[in-house]
């Protein structure tokens, strides 16, 4: 299956990535600080009490961004934890009908998931909600970022069921030869 909206789920892994390098680059500034706070202290030297406040909010913010961010890419990829025991084992016309089944599960469930979050976002906007931590950051902010890596995930999930749609009725003897083809071409 070609998904048609690629490049816009690679964004999204960008994205996911570049959360994960600011995770990282907060984290490798704060223990270097204090590694040459500890250093100096060592030498006899004054501490220069180099800190970035709120660093582990920050790096909880960025690790939902990382994680939503991804949610597309990792689904397109098959790169999500899937359990096809049995499903494996049925014939091919059937077992097209199970993953259709299965994308309307999961984009009903997706759907629900992004309403809900629009409507905390405008909530949060309407109350002017703040985090709680050290850095007064508007809640809607990171919870835009969630409604963005759902909203992915959500049109990533109906593009395959119009993929899948079309093929359990056009094709669906087809279906595990697509299958497998698919699952030898990704990385």
């Amino acid at each position: 299956m070609m998904f048609k909206f690629d490049k816009l789920y690679r964004l999204g892994a960008w994205g996911a990535a570049l959360c994960m390098i600011a995770i990282c680059a907060l984290v490798a500034t704060q223990v270097f600080s204090r590694l040459v706070d500890a250093l100096l202290v060592m030498v006899g030297s004054a501490r220069l009490n180099i800190s970035i406040t709120g660093v582990s909010e920050m790096a909880s913010y960025l690790l939902v961004g990382a994680t939503f961010l991804g949610l597309a890419y990792t689904f397109v990829h098959h790169a999500h934890i899937r359990v096809t025991l049995l499903i494996t084992r049925l014939p091919s016309t059937l077992r097209v009908w199970f993953e259709v089944f299965g994308l309307i599960v999961a984009l009903t469930l997706s759907l629900l998931l992004c309403y809900g979050l629009v409507a905390l976002i405008r909530e949060s906007i309407a109350y002017n909600d703040v985090s709680s931590g050290f850095l007064s950051i508007p809640l809607w902010i990171p919870q835009a970022v969630l409604v963005t890596g759902v909203a992915l995930l959500c049109l990533a999930l109906g593009e395959a069921l119009v993929m899948a749609l079309r093929l359990a009725v056009k094709d669906p003897s087809r279906f595990r030869e697509v299958m497998a083809s698919e699952e030898n071409n990704d990385p």
